[in-house]
């Protein structure tokens, strides 16, 4: 079902701070900057070994990551995991019973189709899957 892991998505307050802070202590490259109005976000990607870190700034204080951010602070957000087959997977978790959030995939970063799993499901930890785009 799942492949591996795609990225680890972390809520920030200032994303340009938090841009430099991972390229400067952690040595990560920045790849990829993309506003995603229907998610609320501005995102972005930074590169380490087969996976991404994803940098979330919420666009405002009444969109998802604005409301986590209130909520519990800046930090980490979600675990997502990249499938193959976001149709067939998310056909099969329902088939299983499991609480989604995403009835549907949607469009993410970088074209990717992505869905999320209710943290009721997934032992209290908001979990995203991503089909990326046939160019990433």
């Amino acid at each position: 079902m799942f492949t591996r892991i795609d990225h680890i998505g972390v809520a920030v307050e200032d994303l340009d701070a938090a841009i430099k802070l991972y390229e400067r202590n952690f040595e990560m490259e920045l790849v990829h900057r993309e506003t995603v109005e229907s998610q609320g976000v501005e995102a972005v990607l930074l590169d380490v070994g087969d996976g991404h870190v994803e940098l979330l700034s919420a666009l405002g204080p009444d969109t998802p990551v604005g409301k986590y951010i209130a909520r519990k602070g800046p930090g980490l957000h979600h675990v997502a995991y990249a499938v193959e087959d976001i149709d067939e997977t998310l056909a099969s978790l329902k088939e299983q019973g499991v609480k989604l959030i995403d009835q549907e995939a949607r469009t993410g970063i970088r074209q990717s189709r992505v869905a999320f799993l209710h943290p009721a499901a997934t032992g209290s930890v908001l979990t995203e899957i991503v089909q990326p785009a046939e160019d990433h």
